[in-house]
């Protein structure tokens, strides 16, 4: 949780989500074309670049490192790629901020430099565990070290080669797939990676598009050392886990009727839709086309008596990040909803099991947190007063229980909405949504 985050979110009940928008960016996109942009050959040209804080850590990073950025102007980035060995010592740490994925991804990244680097973040990411990823680079010959803790900073040391190695994950995680994949490109032989689950794969996607060889193979990822990337137009789709918080909540708001436009389709990332169907969601998808070699297309949802499930465990990893959405959904539907398997909520920008928890309790619903999910019995809620933490997603989905909640909701702690949607509130209120926000000292 950031210090000084006086930011409140205040929701009054009542209302419908109508008409159509377009979220953001995606995020896990938008941070790995900087990455790869970066280090390519020539011009990279990205359209629809995520102008949150997560995605603008790693920019600023690779700026620090030696490369030449113009923009964002309106979600257009340009990048004049520096090649594999271009990248030049920053100087000072690099301040990654609130942002997981960039100090995971810019670990393996800088794994294979010839310079030390170092890492850090604000206090919830110094929190975070980096051992899962770390640990496996030790094995290519990666020399970093971390807190005592195996937390950040992160100083990362030059090395006389890594080695391209076999990895069985233990835990499925494609932050960590895509570390090992970004070290794999200074590495000598081939890396190999396998999944004991699927997990998002934009990494692999988006190395193919800048046209470097990728073999996928069921669970098994592999690459070999060496290659080169070229640059190209990157096109952004817009960002399905910031979709999910309106898919929830024109799904339980009576009279909704909301398209969102330009929706990534990534079948890794499709699990929330997946989900909510389950649960009895309206939701119809029109698929469009690809960009960055991710499919895209347009989402219409409608509103819809949801009925409690047990969340099946092979789409608990393909809607990670969207677990506070579905939470909302699961507070308002018939019957019982129940997560088993899902550990990694625990170590997000807050422990989302048990945050989640202590807000749908302050709202009248009934939950019960255990040590890998949630048990939650749909019911009323109730108005309340609720802390997000400084947790983003959480500030989002508590803001969408506003809709049916029996009095005004009111959120602390919500400036890190700005990581991954700094819009929200604007489009939020001109879908339906009665929302201000305040000064919560």
């Amino acid at each position: 949780m950031a210090l000084g985050n006086n930011r409140r979110f205040v929701v009054n009940p009542g209302g419908a989500l109508t008409g159509q928008c377009q979220v953001p960016g995606d995020k896990s996109i938008s941070h790995r074309a900087i990455l790869l942009g970066a280090i390519a050959t020539g011009i990279t040209r990205v359209e629809g670049f995520l102008q949150g804080d997560d995605a603008m850590a790693t920019l600023q990073a690779m700026r620090s490192l030696g490369v030449v950025i113009r923009g964002p102007s309106d979600g257009v980035v340009e990048i004049e790629g520096v090649g594999p060995q271009g990248l030049r010592p920053a100087g000072a740490a690099l301040d990654l901020g609130n942002s997981g994925t960039s100090m995971r991804l810019l670990s393996g990244l800088l794994a294979g430099q010839a310079f030390v680097s170092e890492l850090v973040g604000d206090a919830s990411l110094m929190r975070r565990p980096m051992r899962r990823v770390t640990e496996p680079l030790a094995r290519m010959g990666a020399h970093i070290d971390t807190s005592a803790a195996g937390t950040a900073p992160l100083q990362i040391h030059p090395v006389s080669r890594l080695e391209g190695i076999d990895y069985a994950m233990p835990v499925a995680s494609a932050q960590v797939k895509s570390a090992l994949l970004l070290a794999g490109l200074y590495a000598e032989g081939q890396t190999r990676v396998h999944e004991p689950g699927v997990t998002r794969d934009h990494t692999e996607r988006m190395l193919k598009a800048f046209g470097y060889r990728v073999v996928c193979d069921k669970a098994t990822v592999q690459l070999t050392g060496g290659g080169e990337l070229t640059g190209g137009l990157v096109r952004v789709p817009a960002d399905i886990s910031s979709a999910a918080f309106f898919l929830v909540g024109a799904s339980i708001a009576t009279g909704s009727a909301l398209t969102l436009t330009g929706v990534g389709l990534n079948p890794t990332r499709t699990g929330v839709i997946d989900i909510l169907r389950r649960m009895g969601a309206d939701i119809t998808v029109e698929a469009q086309s690809d960009g960055a070699g991710e499919p895209i297309g347009n989402l219409t949802v409608r509103a819809a008596s949801l009925q409690g499930i047990h969340i099946p465990a092979d789409l608990v990893p393909l809607a990670i990040d969207e677990f506070p959405a579905i939470f909302i959904a699961a507070a308002c539907a018939q019957g019982e909803t129940i997560l088993q398997g899902a550990e990694e909520l625990r170590v997000k920008e807050s422990d989302r099991i048990a945050v989640m928890a202590d807000g749908l309790s302050a709202l009248g619903i009934e939950v019960e947190p255990r040590p890998d999910g949630i048990r939650i019995r749909g019911g009323q809620l109730t108005g309340g007063h609720v802390q997000a933490q400084g947790d983003h997603r959480i500030a989002m989905a508590f803001a969408m229980a506003g809709l049916v909640a029996s009095g005004p909701v009111r959120i602390d702690g919500c400036a890190e909405v700005d990581t991954s949607f700094p819009e929200f509130v604007e489009l939020a209120a001109a879908a339906g949504l009665t929302i201000r926000i305040e000064d919560a000292a």
